[in-house]
């Protein structure tokens, strides 16, 4: 009988953080709109409550991070969140940009070392989506940790997420976290679960909106071969979603370098 294989447990947390914006309500998203383009209201608080949470986890996926525009007088969320979270690694994908007014994008903030950070643009009927893709470990068998942040529209969707499946493809150490802007048992995530080794999430958990949460939007989808526990939706300060997290025990031959 083979010896089970030893694990490295590790706190994974994917959070749209609304680049430090508050909602609070529905009628925010029209009364609290300027919030959205204006350097107002208390986005460092919010960014510092973010930065407290993910403290206390080892990969993080951020989404709605603003890499530095006038809404959030030129600071860049992502950066900021990895000084003030004693973060050693970060990065970020500026995906949407509208003028010099407002930015997004998608961000990582990491205790471990990636050995590489690719990203990518998505298709879509609207450009402005990505996802960045982390490797940790060497070879197919290593850690692959892929961000995004999906469309609202489904046929956008059906799109990104089959040309997320072609990147993934067959690896068998694998997490997808983001803000996919549907439930995990729509038809359009149907390419994950073919072509790929992600599975749907045991843990159904809402996140949307984040004052009276009903709609499991939110997630991290694994493979496998990953094993995993404790999956819970936590306030990420203000934002309109909850930040997700969850416990995960990675095979230490897929994180040695």
């Amino acid at each position: 009988m083979l010896a089970p294989m030893p694990t490295q447990p590790l706190k994974l947390l994917s959070a749209n953080i609304q680049a430090g914006s508050s909602t609070r309500r529905y009628s925010d998203y029209a009364v609290r709109s300027w919030s959205h383009v204006l350097p107002a209201g208390n986005k460092r608080g919010a960014l510092d409550a973010i930065a407290q949470l993910a403290s206390d986890y080892d990969i993080v996926g951020l989404q709605e991070s603003d890499p530095g525009s006038w809404r959030s007088g030129f600071t860049n969320q992502t950066h900021y969140l990895a000084e003030r979270g004693g973060f050693d690694y970060w990065s970020h994908q500026p995906n949407r940009r509208i003028g010099n007014v407002a930015s997004s994008a998608n961000g990582l903030l990491s205790r471990l070392e990636p050995l590489e950070v690719v990203d990518h643009a998505l298709p879509g009927r609207v450009r402005g989506r990505g996802v960045l893709l982390a490797s940790f470990g060497q070879g197919e068998d290593g850690l692959l940790v892929a961000i995004a942040h999906l469309s609202l529209g489904a046929q956008s969707r059906r799109a990104q997420l089959a040309y997320i499946a072609e990147l993934i493809g067959d690896r068998r150490h694998a997490v997808l976290m983001g803000d996919f802007n549907c439930t995990a048992d729509r038809p359009e995530m149907g390419a994950l679960y073919r072509h790929t080794r992600l599975q749907p999430s045991v843990s159904l958990v809402p996140t949307f909106p984040s004052w009276r949460p009903q709609r499991a939007i939110d997630h991290i989808l694994i493979t496998g071969d990953l094993g995993s526990r404790n999956v819970r939706a936590l306030p990420a300060a203000f934002s309109d979603h909850l930040a997700l997290s969850m416990e995960l025990d990675v095979p230490e031959d897929a994180l040695r370098r």
